[in-house]
């Protein structure tokens, strides 16, 4: 059984920090900014990063929620339907700029999805995407992000699974595994 912890709680949070900081370098105030994390999975990490955004700038945030189940490309495709997660995102996002946050970027078909269910909130003026983990050389799709926590080289076998406390877990911790350890 191989599993490699790339990040644990303490490690994590100084990652958050990080991104968080080159946000304020990039967004300033977020005045004309919102985030929103992709479901089912980014929304942890949305929220972590919107409530540490806060902290630092002392001003409330504008966040939301987007599932896109219903815009993936295998969405027909499987023998048991996908079950779709809820879609929050109580503000327009017409001509704001959008930090897009997912855990982990894999092929980029998710972010695909995402950013066509976007569209039905509005046309943003900038969409920037924001990752925990970037697993590279494994895209299908020609996405990249402009933000990430850490880079990862891994094969096809392996997974990455995202613990958080919020979820029940002792603490939080980032691990990579094959899959066959599942």
């Amino acid at each position: 059984m191989q599993k490699r912890k790339l990040l644990n709680s303490e490690l994590l949070q100084i990652t958050i920090d990080r991104l968080c900081h080159q946000l304020i370098e990039n967004y300033g105030d977020f005045n004309d900014t919102v985030i929103i994390g992709l479901q089912p999975r980014g929304t942890l990490f949305a929220e972590r990063i919107s409530k540490n955004l806060e902290n630092i700038l002392q001003k409330s945030l504008l966040i939301g929620y987007i599932d896109a189940t219903f815009h993936r490309d295998d969405f027909r495709r499987r023998d048991t339907p996908i079950k779709a997660s809820t879609t929050h995102v109580p503000f327009e996002i017409e001509n704001k700029n959008v930090i897009l946050i997912d855990d982990v970027l894999y092929t980029g078909r998710s972010v695909r999805a995402a950013m066509d269910a976007m569209i039905t909130f509005g046309r943003p003026s900038k969409v920037d995407l924001l990752v925990l983990i970037n697993r590279k050389y494994s895209r299908d799709l020609p996405i990249e992000p402009n933000f990430v926590g850490q880079h990862v080289n891994s094969i096809q076998s392996q997974k990455v699974l995202v613990e958080w406390k919020e979820q029940g877990h002792e603490s939080d911790n980032v691990i990579l595994f094959t899959k066959e350890d599942e």
